[in-house]
């Protein structure tokens, strides 16, 4: 799966005639305004499906897709992931990153001792938090800031940290 990028999970239908209010697990809602096309993982197959209108409300995305035109059709794949290829993905800045391809990263200090590995990453208003889990099973959560986020190497799940005063106690 690490081919394609997951941008929402359908939370439930809206109406009777198959659209569908969907989560998104993407930065920017407004990114579904751009996808033609996004592929529904079924569990056991990856169905492509074209995204024939759009609309937001609140924090969700409508979308009615071409060819389902009845709940009864789009029902079945409540609470699925809907993905995106990484080639349609959006493009990223310098030092930005997919959470998924960080996750399992080896984490160490800027004195060279391994403190663990990521195993979550919480979004929030201000600022991302690594959750890292240390080999004794306790759980460090590190503000993802240039002054705590020294170094990420993404492709060899490697990330390099400074521990800042009162961060562990």
């Amino acid at each position: 799966m690490e081919d394609y990028l997951r941008v929402g999970i359908i939370s439930t239908t809206h109406g009777i005639h198959g659209e569908v209010k969907v989560f998104p697990t993407t930065d920017d809602i407004n990114r579904f305004k751009d996808l033609k096309n996004i592929l529904l993982d079924t569990g056991k197959e990856l169905i492509t499906l074209e995204i024939e209108g759009i609309k937001f409300f609140k924090n969700t995305a409508i979308l009615k897709f071409k060819g389902i035109d009845n709940i009864n059709d789009i029902e079945k794949y409540r609470g699925k992931d809907l993905l995106v290829s990484r080639e349609n993905a959006v493009k990223l800045e310098k030092d930005e990153y997919f959470i998924y391809d960080l996750i399992d990263s080896e984490v160490f200090t800027d004195e060279g001792t391994k403190l663990g590995i990521l195993t979550e990453i919480m979004t929030s208003a201000a600022n991302d938090v690594y959750i890292v889990k240390t080999a004794e099973g306790k759980e460090i959560l590190l503000p993802s800031i240039k002054e705590c986020i020294l170094d990420v190497d993404a492709e060899n799940k490697k990330i390099t940290v400074h521990i800042m005063k009162g961060l562990l106690l």
